[in-house]
């Protein structure tokens, strides 16, 4: 156990590293710029007050956004996705996989989870023992399971999901104007300094320029890359493993429409979208999905929950379109988008199939003691949050 425990502390250690040599070198360029720069280097003023101001605001968004994308704790599957104490006895008491499945596809039909594995199975972690609800996935590194997980980042130490993914793209912007901030004032004195014998602040201006513009282009370039996963409501995960449905693989199987797929991580109101506080739609949990043709063999299997069993878990059915074949799926995302910011809690949604082709079907339930399924401990009720922890 002593060697175990040793080593698990030295990776954790050795973790540290990339985030401390970024805080070593945001440190270094604060001297560089300030102390080199504007003390040492410019000779007005004006222009050393006005390059101050502007570097001092592009670098307090900047620690804020980093230091809230490193210290906010990842999500975690709340105790609803749990199994029960009966059916997780008969699950490890259970030597075959087809019947650990058909145990797992019993607690799962409660569930809002409507994702399987490539095979068809139910998405189960055997380390942290839940059901994993859609978008979620089970981390090494941190060594949990994590809500709509998007990759783990070791520039921040943490991995980056529901909690904290709105803080880890501010992150991005906002590195990236701090870099632009440092490289269109310094360019001058670069120059300068190119060209013109040694001087005392040379090497701190010269290398100062050659960081923030090497930053520059790597940070705009992972910027982009997740600015367009954010307009298609993928994660990097999703970009390179299409989520598969019940109809099969999809990678568009979560994407509202850009101004829907933008408020999910965003939130619904501008003010909120440029500082790092939470502000994302929904609990993490589960999510709204794009209505989609449902064959009639898979709406008559036992993978997804029936409407009449649904009633009898205390789920209130609503049919989208009277149970008619939609010709207008752009009104039911803006129906969905509405009732989802009306509601003052988080709402699970459900993608059930129909009794017949065509037939499109929308379970949507808020989370509430007496909606939650009668196997679910009624004290465990505080575990389902609308917010990570």
């Amino acid at each position: 156990m002593a060697p175990s425990h040793a080593l698990r502390c030295c990776k954790r250690v050795i973790n540290w590293v990339p985030a401390v040599f970024i805080n070593l070198v945001v440190g270094w360029s604060y001297y560089a710029y300030v102390v080199e720069l504007c003390v040492y280097t410019i000779t007005s003023n004006a222009e050393r007050i006005c390059y101050l101001i502007i570097f001092h605001i592009a670098l307090f968004l900047f620690i804020w956004a980093y230091w809230k994308t490193i210290w906010s704790k990842p999500a975690s599957p709340s105790k609803a996705f749990v199994l029960p104490r009966a059916e997780k006895e008969l699950y490890e008491q259970e030597e075959r996989a087809q019947v650990q499945q058909e145990i797992l596809k019993k607690v799962a039909k409660n569930l809002p989870i409507y994702t399987r594995t490539a095979g068809g199975a139910v998405r189960y972690c055997d380390i942290c023992q839940v059901i994993k609800p859609d978008r979620c996935h089970h981390c090494s590194t941190c060594e949990m399971c994590v809500l709509k997980m998007d990759h783990h980042c070791p520039w921040v130490n943490n991995c980056v999901g529901f909690s904290n993914y709105k803080y880890f793209v501010l992150f991005l912007a906002y590195a990236s104007l701090y870099c632009l901030v440092i490289c269109a004032t310094v360019v001058q004195y670069f120059i300068k300094f190119w060209t013109e014998p040694n001087t005392h602040a040379k090497f701190h201006i010269l290398f100062l320029f050659f960081v923030a513009a090497l930053f520059f282009i790597s940070v705009v370039s992972l910027l982009s890359y997740h600015l367009w996963l954010v307009g298609k409501n993928r994660t990097t995960i999703e970009a390179f493993r299409a989520p598969v449905f019940a109809n099969g693989p999809d990678k568009n199987g979560f994407s509202l429409g850009f101004s829907r797929n933008v408020a999910e991580v965003f939130g619904d109101q501008a003010k909120h979208w440029f500082f790092p506080v939470f502000s994302a739609l929904g609990d993490g949990h589960s999510f709204v999905t794009r209505l989609v043709h449902i064959d009639p063999e898979q709406a008559n299997s036992d993978t997804f929950p029936s409407p009449a069993a649904s009633s009898r878990s205390r789920v209130n059915p609503c049919s989208v379109g009277g149970g008619r074949s939609q010709k207008h799926p752009q009104a039911t995302y803006d129906a969905l988008y509405k009732q989802r910011r009306r509601r003052s809690r988080p709402p699970l949604s459900f993608h059930a199939p129909g009794r017949a082709s065509n037939q499109l079907f929308l379970l949507r339930r808020a989370v509430h003691p007496s909606s939650l399924p009668c196997h679910i401990d009624r004290g465990c009720t505080a575990g389902v949050q609308t917010a990570p922890v």
